[in-house]
């Protein structure tokens, strides 16, 4: 493979202000992932822990092999709205018994772990995740059901996750639930329809409605272990099919019943060889894109600093050359990329990229979508030249392909590129963002002028005078607003990716996911060959 040079000088004065930028937004970052990680603050986390109760991050420790990683999702779900941050949920990919599965875990110390709209969403997209890979799940339970202020956003769509639960099964991959404390009304079927039920003594209370709402509707008075209790369900309804000591004698057991699925990866993995690492510092990743998205910075500076020993074979250089496509190694596995150079996607690069993604489904290898895209070229000649229908066949080809995509935002997501790049809305595998990065129609500037010149065309049309001072104020409004909601952390406590990450770490998130991904066969698309559009 042709070894990439790099020209980046991480002393010249360009670079150190890119530095300087964006540990501004790290800063922002690692702030909001300390919310997260304070779960309900400090009063409740004491009070947890003076329960003798384990924190969900404690338990997931526990519960993944020593000294392993664990890649958390969607860590600032909830951000920026009326929920806390993090959504009282804890979601990632673990090793536990040598295998990698989908953890979930609610917080009991943000509101008795009772599921809000961002809680639900973050873990459907777990399922989602886990469907998609082929990854057992394993759930570790503490739930007080649905936060009742918002049932009506969460009561018919929160039904999903059973569906999904069951879902997984049929598709004979293996769920496994813990319950450390109360699982309550639809928080009951979690345990329910797990394949794997691992309850507590003493701890564990699953039933779909507590003693005063079964006395208020059947005038029955119970207590807490007839009605649901672990030695109960253990022994009298069969719902536990283990009864626990405590809370590590649950996660052992949940980490035996994960030992004994007999789980293996379809094929040997696709490794070419030793995984070596990039020729180039990966801190210099800090120094490559501008606060100014509207500065281009060449994406092969940074397949320099991801790729196996910088490696990378460049498909059609000297074609569509806005767009960067190739093929590379990551940690051993061999890869396709695809990565905006110049931001605007021409013709040219859109018929490149189809051409690409149908060579990618032919070798059955996943691709890389590194975005930095103003979107697609506009102007009448371009127009002509049949923009529509180029972009057109990359989406086609990007929508229809079937090999694992991982999508990575690097600066700007804008307008159809967004889509053409394997945005949300076209289902990659993962999605992750850097924290300086932004996604929107188009950039707040742009957004905010195309309404000024729409008001002073119905002015015109009305025959009414321009009032110019009133367009100034609207432009200054929505510039802030668009800026606000493009933003990364806005963005991801939406859930339109799965994190924002430190660029830092980029090789390693992708290199763990290239793992995760090879649970389940790769295989290309047998819809169409490969053709030159």
């Amino acid at each position: 493979m042709t070894v990439l040079e790099s020209s980046l000088d991480p002393s010249a004065p360009a670079q150190r202000a890119n530095r300087a930028a964006l540990r501004e937004r790290l800063a922002e970052l690692t702030a909001a992932l300390d919310r997260a990680r304070a779960g309900g603050g400090e009063k409740y986390v004491a009070r947890h822990h003076a329960r003798g109760r384990l924190l969900p991050r404690e338990r997931i420790e526990l519960l993944v092999d020593q000294d392993s990683p664990f890649l958390e999702l969607s860590p600032v779900a909830g951000y920026g709205t009326d929920f806390p941050v993090g959504a009282g949920v804890v979601t990632g990919i673990g090793v536990v018994e040598g295998v990698e599965c989908l953890v979930v875990a609610n917080d009991p110390t943000v509101r008795g772990g009772a599921v809000n709209p961002w809680s639900l969403a973050k873990t459907r997209r777990a399922g989602e995740i886990a469907l998609a890979n082929r990854l057992p799940m394993v759930n570790l339970v503490e739930s007080a059901g649905a936060d009742l202020p918002t049932q009506a956003e969460i009561f018919i769509p929160g039904g999903r996750v059973f569906r999904d639960l069951t879902r997984l099964s049929a598709a004979k991959i293996p769920t496994v639930s813990v319950v450390f404390g109360n699982a309550t009304a639809g928080g009951a079927y979690i345990p329910g329809m797990s394949d794997f039920t691992i309850m507590i003594r003493d701890r564990s209370q699953v039933y779909l409605a507590g003693p005063p709402l079964v006395r208020m509707a059947t005038g029955e008075v119970t207590d807490d272990e007839s009605l649901g209790g672990a030695v109960m369900h253990a022994t009298t309804s069969g719902l536990a099919d283990f009864l626990a000591a405590d809370e590590r004698d649950g996660i052992r057991l949940a980490r035996r019943c994960v030992r004994r699925l007999n789980r293996h990866k379809p094929g040997p993995p696709p490794r070419t060889g030793s995984a070596t690492p990039p020729r180039y510092d990966p801190e210099e990743l800090l120094d490559l894109v501008s606060a100014d998205l509207k500065v281009p910075f060449d994406p092969r500076e940074v397949l320099a600093r991801l790729l196996d020993g910088s490696e990378f074979d460049e498909f059609k250089p000297a074609y569509g050359t806005a767009l960067v496509t190739g093929w590379g190694e990551l940690h051993g596995y061999p890869i396709g990329v695809l990565a905006n150079a110049r931001g605007v996607l021409f013709g040219a690069e859109a018929q490149k990229a189809t051409q690409f993604i149908q060579l990618a489904n032919a070798a059955d290898t996943p691709l890389l979508f590194l975005q930095n895209t103003t979107g697609f070229m506009v102007g009448s000649a371009y127009e002509q030249a049949g923009i529509i229908k180029h972009g057109a066949l990359m989406i086609n080809a990007v929508a229809n392909s079937t090999v694992p995509h991982l999508t990575v935002n690097l600066g700007a997501s804008y307008g159809a590129g967004n889509y053409g790049m394997c945005g949300r809305a076209f289902e990659p595998r993962f999605l992750f963002t850097w924290p300086n990065a932004r996604s929107a129609v188009m950039g707040p500037a742009q957004l905010a002028g195309v309404l000024s010149i729409v008001a002073r065309q119905a002015a015109a049309a009305r025959g009414r005078e321009f009032d110019a001072e009133a367009d100034a104020t609207m432009r200054a409004t929505v510039e802030r607003q668009i800026e606000s909601e493009s933003g990364a952390l806005f963005l991801s406590g939406r859930l339109y990716d799965d994190g924002v990450i430190d660029p830092r770490d980029t090789r390693t998130v992708l290199g763990f996911c290239l793992s995760a991904v090879h649970n389940a066969p790769v295989r290309g698309s047998t819809g169409f060959g490969v053709f030159r559009p």
